[in-house]
């Protein structure tokens, strides 16, 4: 107790050197706090675009492994021969991969060709391959036939890439219903509620229904084929993929693909994931492929506004140091007759040592308060600036998507959360969306200075008196009071 009052009149006795060593601390303090809080804000933008961008691994053909076999036989119609003789993934697998401790959801894409009756193709090329008799007649299937799982599995309309202009997304994915592209629609005067008849390439007594529920139309129309009158998905159908395996499955010659996504658990897990589907049997000319090189650029600037923060941080922290080293050096030499008079009259080196850190430790505790507080009505405006771009995106990614889905526009309520669409699918397409949509928008950082903040700001004040005081510590225990009040004398 008496350290405490003795440093606290030591104080009050030298004010303006006490003053100078505040305002060194104060200006240390608010730097400190707004760096701290920039850093925060940066860690909860790049965990929530994480949080709304999951990992995903997908299973493609391993084509640099089999272009390697290639360099090394030189015989393309072995190669051939090697892509073609490749077997398909099959739902079976995908399950099997998908039941893994380190997949938390999983959805696939299913792709084939058919023909279609009284449905003419969209084509506008500068040639025009001809049948026999000069009919314009198809040699291979007119259409590609796309079949997602899932509102997730839909990547093109989550992008932007395609956008419903009419009708919408069936929310049944079971069921014979399709979308078609707005230019064959045109083409062919087709209408929401129609039906169309496909039928398979190498067998004309397979016929199936499709009732049309939505026309798309393709954002990326003008890097088409410029010789081209319709853009690259003009004869792109899309349904959904149960329907697709259901057809697959009645014709054996029918042939198609599965593109499988996994979402995993976390990022530290795809190499296991990658180890655990070779074990269970992956082809060798497949390969595992993530979005991590994806995610990571996408939050690039976020990180280095951190890294930024983070440099500046420990840049003052370290200017702030020394200016304190030296601030305290000079203060010592000012007081080594008093230093020399309290060990005369017995004051032990380690309570002389306490009585010193204690002022210093005052000092920044009120400036650590008062820099919190004024760091606190810095930082929050430049915490929402940073993210204010992110607030706007987020919003408008959301809006997007729906509409891009056909489930019109909708607007936020208090709670941040999107309204129901305006019409009245029975909350199917509600409860779908919602798994598609999972992006976080913060309205503003209102307590950005957070106790996590401040314990932090406390601890890097404790660490400053400790090394800024580090020099007196060492020559109070050097001094010899007999030597200090000699040369007084």
């Amino acid at each position: 107790m008496y350290i405490l009052k003795n440093a606290f009149k030591s104080i009050t006795r030298n004010k303006s050197r006490n003053i100078l060593i505040g305002i060194v601390i104060l200006v240390i303090a608010i730097s400190c706090t707004v760096s701290l809080a920039i850093s925060n804000s940066a860690d909860k933008l790049i965990e929530s675009y994480k949080d709304a961008n999951l990992i995903e691994a997908s299973i493609s053909f391993n084509r640099e492994n089999m272009m390697g076999e290639f360099r090394e036989n030189k015989d393309r119609e072995e190669l051939v021969e090697s892509f073609n003789n490749i077997e398909p993934l099959t739902v079976e697998e995908i399950e099997d991969y998908a039941d893994s401790s380190y997949v938390s959801n999983y959805y696939y894409t299913v792709s084939t060709s058919l023909n279609g009756i009284d449905l003419e193709k969209a084509s506008g090329d500068m040639e025009i391959n001809r049948g026999p008799e000069g009919d314009d007649r198809p040699i291979e299937a007119d259409f590609t036939i796309t079949g997602y799982s899932t509102y997730q599995a839909m990547s093109e309309f989550i992008s932007g890439n395609y956008k419903i202009t009419e009708g919408e997304v069936d929310s049944d994915f079971s069921g014979y219903n399709c979308i078609i592209n707005e230019e064959l629609a045109t083409l062919n005067d087709i209408s929401i509620g129609d039906t169309i008849t496909l039928v398979n390439p190498n067998d004309e007594n397979d016929t199936y229904l499709f009732t049309v529920t939505g026309i798309y139309t393709e954002n990326t129309a003008e890097d088409s084929n410029e010789m081209s009158l319709f853009s690259n998905s003009s004869n792109t159908i899309i349904t959904n993929a149960s329907v697709l395996l259901e057809v697959a499955s009645d014709n054996e010659d029918l042939t198609y693909t599965i593109s499988p996504t996994f979402i995993l658990t976390a990022e530290d897990v795809i190499e296991s994931f990658t180890e655990e589907v070779e074990s269970k049997g992956l082809d060798e000319n497949y390969q595992v492929t993530t979005n991590l090189d994806q995610i990571e650029n996408s939050t690039a600037s976020i990180s280095n506004v951190k890294t930024f923060a983070t440099t500046f941080l420990i840049i003052t922290f370290i200017i702030g140091a020394i200016i304190l080293f030296v601030i305290n050096q000079i203060n010592l030499r000012e007081r080594r007759y008093e230093i020399g008079v309290l060990r005369t009259i017995g004051m032990k080196k380690t309570k002389v040592s306490l009585q010193f850190m204690s002022e210093t430790l005052m000092v920044a505790i009120i400036s650590l308060a008062l820099g919190a507080l004024i760091g606190s009505f810095i930082s929050t405006p430049v915490a929402n600036k940073l993210l204010e771009s992110e607030i706007k995106s987020s919003t408008n990614t959301r809006n997007e998507i729906r509409e891009n889905f056909g489930g019109g526009p909708s607007n936020e309520n208090d709670g941040g959360e999107l309204e129901e669409p305006r019409r009245d699918r029975g909350g199917d397409f509600t409860n779908n969306f919602s798994k598609v949509v999972n992006i976080e928008a913060y309205g503003s950082l209102n307590a950005v200075v957070s106790f996590k903040v401040l314990l932090e700001l406390l601890g890097l004040g404790i660490l400053l008196t400790l090394i800024s005081s580090s020099s007196a510590l060492i020559a109070i225990n050097r001094f010899s009071p007999l030597t200090i009040l000699k040369e007084r004398s």
